[in-house]
């Protein structure tokens, strides 16, 4: 049974309505979407009201149905050809430094939508060439191919979440693979050592601790570089409900395990999602690596 009585530290200000008019003029105006939107994200209020947006590429209907997600699902609408150059209009408008780039998942598309993200991060490269570059990215039915034809393309960062434990993939994310998820890291690793690979848990779903270290352990053996831990919530009565609800305290800790095991950065906390903090991340990842 679904408890929507959240804990004090889950609770989140009301939204500043000028600024959210101000983005969703803009978004609308290029015809763009973002996944704040889209997955009712708990964190858009703060990134709204600081010129921040996760642009969502590829429409903005999935082709699949997982029940714990508030995008839409259906059948999509043909790719708009002007949404890659129109994100990087809004990026520039917005004076972006770090620009994330996600997607809905298009199995109908051959390709998986992977070329939409080539031309979308060349845009950005060619308007923004001071600005880095992250990609989340769907599994693209698991084709090599796709992951190839964007590492290529050369993001700063490539993200590819695997959202949960294995033992749970069959009712969280019942149309994936999770050792497909795992090779599609381990893949564009192989294909660019300099590439910071990233992924990401929700917590809260019913996954023992000892699953989440085993997965921050697998995550690991394919030199995986950054992860982030956030809280599941519940966007509705019809989707996946929240099993428990992870103390912050909990979060801390498997932040440290995780910097032990190796990870370049953690980011771990309730409120956590896979593009909070995304440009300090990068930005001091990169800085290290420059000293």
């Amino acid at each position: 049974m679904v408890s929507f009585i959240k804990p004090k530290w889950i609770r989140r200000r009301v939204p500043d309505p000028t600024a959210l008019a101000k983005m969703k003029e803009l978004l609308n105006g290029l015809q763009l979407h973002t996944v704040c939107e889209s997955a009712l994200c708990p964190n858009l209020g703060e990134c709204f009201g600081q010129g921040v947006a996760t642009f969502m590429i590829l429409g903005d209907v999935c082709t699949r149905n997982c029940p714990f997600c508030a995008v839409a699902h259906g059948k999509p609408t043909s790719l708009d050809e002007n949404e890659p150059q129109h994100v990087a209009e809004a990026a520039k408008r917005l004076g972006l430094q770090h620009v994330v780039v996600t997607s809905v998942t298009r199995d109908d598309l051959p390709d998986g939508g992977a070329e939409h993200f080539v031309k979308t991060i060349y845009n950005l490269r060619k308007i923004l060439p001071n600005s880095t570059v992250e990609v989340l990215v769907p599994d693209f039915r698991g084709l090599a191919k796709a992951t190839e034809v964007v590492i290529r393309a050369k993001p700063t960062v490539f993200n590819h979440n695997l959202d949960t434990v294995p033992r749970l993939y069959s009712s969280v994310r019942p149309k994936a693979d999770y050792h497909v998820s795992l090779q599609i890291l381990n893949r564009a690793k192989e294909l660019d050592s300099i590439v910071i690979t990233k992924s990401g848990l929700m917590l809260g779903l019913g996954e023992s601790s000892e699953e989440v270290l085993e997965t921050m352990r697998d995550l690991r053996q394919v030199n995986c570089d950054v992860l982030t831990l956030g809280q599941y919530l519940c966007p509705s009565p019809n989707h996946f409900p929240v099993v428990r609800f992870v103390d912050p305290s909990e979060f801390d800790e498997l932040r440290i395990k995780g910097v032990e095991m190796g990870f370049k950065s953690v980011v771990s906390g309730p409120l956590v999602r896979s593009s909070y903090r995304a440009q300090d991340v990068v930005h001091e990842i990169l800085s290290r690596q420059k000293g």
